[in-house]
């Protein structure tokens, strides 16, 4: 029986591990963490991550071949197969701090590993990586090695939350570098035999470990571009007079472009985007590239502006004061059908509302209120670092509560940002709102998912990102 092991049990190891689990039920597969907590809720009816489709695959393969346990170094020592799947932070000091990757975690991964290992093992980097990382990770394996063969494959992975299991069951590509050497190639083709236990053939891409890492961050660096390419047009719609979502489906309708992350919205969030191009750019200045890191630094610059932009309407629009206001804020995600913060608009936005001292009144059907105080209280980056390394108790911010029901939130304030694009938010009875809050009652749609028209029925004052200003938003420009 082929013994898998995952180090690290979070957004990516969890998911992908259990997949594994269910669609190769002759192979052993146990993911390791060295949190406690972590581990006691994969092994509890209420899983640390919230993902459509997980928790009944879980709870089909918990116990027979799917396990989960802290019990890092015995399972290291008996897996053939060693998923690497630790947090890669950006440096916030030191060499390349505000771009580069911190490997720290990545390093004491790998010398555990060489430490424990009594047989040969293929070692997989999953977590996002650097280009050339597992260069350094082989360094220390050989040097470590004890006469131990280990092989190091790169197997990036490219889910979205919120469809991670399909994405899983039915992936666009499983791409896997390894060495193009007789022992690498062996190593290629047993981690292929386990993915092509489900996963169609010509699906399954093989290429050099440069190659692979490489391809995670562009993958990522386009899909940001397009969603910045298209905020900018968002502003420039707004100035004109254009409809954002109308020159969006124009583009769109090109094949060569097609239609997808062409939604306008207040900016991109999630654990990658903004890591992964950050790291491009510190890989291109390393490299002598200043005029590419330039570049894709402009993505993160639009994306940036977005929410500075959306913040500045907000003020602007309700006589440029929020200064003891109340506004509600719907959704704290950075995206609808997961319960993950990392990176979300929703953290600047409210940052920047706090900053000209409005009370916020928050409501997220995932998120939970300890999330909330402890994104909004922590520096940047310091979300990526595992849990019990992150602040214990967060501060409570001031000026904030969270609520649980999206009327409470909205009851006397007098604006609504709705920043998630979850679905309960377009069906939300928008009159009785409009009746309990104050006046003028003005709505921020980040996602553009409501009809702003039927809500000027109402008697809203409404913008909506990329649209034709309201003529009162006219009379009230907002200076980015």
């Amino acid at each position: 029986m082929v013994k898998i092991c995952c180090i690290g049990a979070g957004y990516v190891g969890g998911p992908t591990m259990a997949v594994i689990a269910v669609k190769c039920p002759s192979i052993e597969v146990v993911v390791v963490d060295i949190s406690k907590s972590r581990i006691a809720a994969w092994n509890s009816d209420q899983l640390p991550i919230y993902e459509p489709g997980l928790d009944a695959i879980v709870k089909q393969c918990r116990g027979k071949n799917l396990f989960f346990s802290t019990e890092v170094e015995k399972h290291v020592f008996e897996a053939d197969i060693v998923f690497v799947s630790v947090n890669t932070p950006t440096k916030t000091q030191g060499l390349g701090a505000g771009k580069a990757a911190d490997l720290t975690y990545w390093e004491s991964a790998a010398r555990m590993i060489a430490d424990v290992s009594k047989s040969d093992k293929i070692v997989v980097e999953k977590s996002t990586v650097p280009v050339k990382t597992a260069e350094a990770i082989e360094k220390i394996l050989t040097h470590n090695s004890k006469g131990i063969k280990f092989q190091i494959l790169s197997n990036p992975e490219f889910l979205a939350e919120g469809t991670a299991i399909q994405d899983l069951f039915k992936p666009d590509r499983v791409l896997i570098g390894g060495r193009e050497t007789p022992e690498g190639q062996i190593a290629i083709q047993a981690l292929k035999d386990v993915y092509a236990q489900w996963v169609p053939e010509e699906r399954i891409l093989t290429t050099n470990l440069w190659s692979a890492e490489l391809s995670k961050l562009a993958a990522n660096a386009f899909l940001a571009q397009r969603i910045s390419s298209v905020n900018a047009m968002s502003a420039l719609c707004e100035a004109t007079g254009a409809n954002v979502q109308q020159v969006a489906y124009a583009v769109g309708t090109d094949t060569r472009i097609g239609p997808k992350f062409l939604n306008a919205s207040v900016g991109f969030g999630g654990s990658c985007f903004q890591k992964d191009i950050l790291n491009l750019v510190y890989i291109c200045e390393c490299n002598g590239l200043p005029d590419v890191a330039e570049y894709w630094k402009q993505v993160i610059k639009i994306n940036d502006y977005q929410k500075s932009r959306f913040v500045n309407r907000v003020v602007a629009s309700m006589f440029n004061t929020v200064s003891n206001k109340k506004i509600a804020i719907l959704g704290f995600a950075f995206k609808k059908d997961t319960g993950d913060t990392r990176e979300t608009p929703a953290i600047d936005v409210c940052q920047g509302l706090l900053g000209d001292k409005a009370n916020l009144s928050i409501y997220d059907p995932q998120v939970t209120e300890d999330q909330i105080q402890r994104d909004l209280s922590m520096n940047k980056f310091d979300w990526d670092h595992p849990i019990h390394l992150q602040p214990t108790s967060p501060t409570t911010v001031k000026k904030v509560s969270v609520v649980w029901d999206a009327y409470e939130a909205t009851k006397d304030a007098h604006g609504l940002c709705i920043l998630t694009e979850w679905d309960e938010f377009k069906t939300l009875d928008y009159q009785k709102i409009y009746d309990n809050m104050q006046k003028p009652a003005f709505v921020f749609d980040g996602r553009n998912i409501v009809d702003a028209n039927k809500l000027r029925e109402v008697g809203f004052i409404v913008y909506s990102i990329g649209k034709p200003l309201d003529p009162w938003l006219k009379d009230m420009p907002a200076v980015a």
